[in-house]
């Protein structure tokens, strides 16, 4: 006599180690980015082209007590007029689970080249924006931040 049950004829004992299977997905620890990562994400964003220091300020506390949503603006000088405009600003990290933060794509008809957002960091660490311009050079900044209480703590 068979025990199946449910539409599909999966056992208790088929459900239960689905499960754990999946429990041990869910358990298992977060890769962190390093210097390394963070260096081959930004080399994929500007293939073979330098990024040149200057133009991108951030602005970001030095000192941020919670890492589960830290203030984080990106102002790039631009004319942001037809024929010279920022098109893309890229945030990086080296510390949190993946190197990339985020990429906010702009054209001219954006009158200022500045984001805004929140960002979650797992531990102290340097935050690096790139802006790619519509002539096709790239410029960056960065910013060392500490952080006292990282976000993602495990237990």
């Amino acid at each position: 006599m068979s025990m199946r049950s449910g539409p599909v004829g999966a056992t208790r004992r088929d459900v239960l180690a689905a499960g754990a299977g999946a429990l041990s997905l869910i358990v298992a620890r977060p890769v962190r980015a390093t210097s390394e990562t963070m260096a081959a994400a930004i080399k994929a964003f500007v293939g073979e082209a330098q990024a040149q220091k200057g133009r991108v300020a951030l602005d970001i506390p030095p000192l941020v007590e919670n890492g589960n949503s830290v203030p984080l603006k990106i102002t790039v000088e631009s004319p942001m007029t037809a024929q010279d405009f920022v098109k893309t600003i890229a945030i990086f990290n080296e510390r949190n689970p993946q190197p990339n933060i985020a990429h906010f794509h702009l054209s001219p008809r954006a009158g200022r080249a500045v984001v805004s957002t929140r960002i979650r960091l797992g531990d102290s660490q340097t935050i690096v924006a790139i802006a790619e311009m519509s002539d096709g050079t790239f410029w960056s900044g960065s910013a060392e931040l500490v952080v006292t209480l990282p976000a993602c703590v495990e237990s």
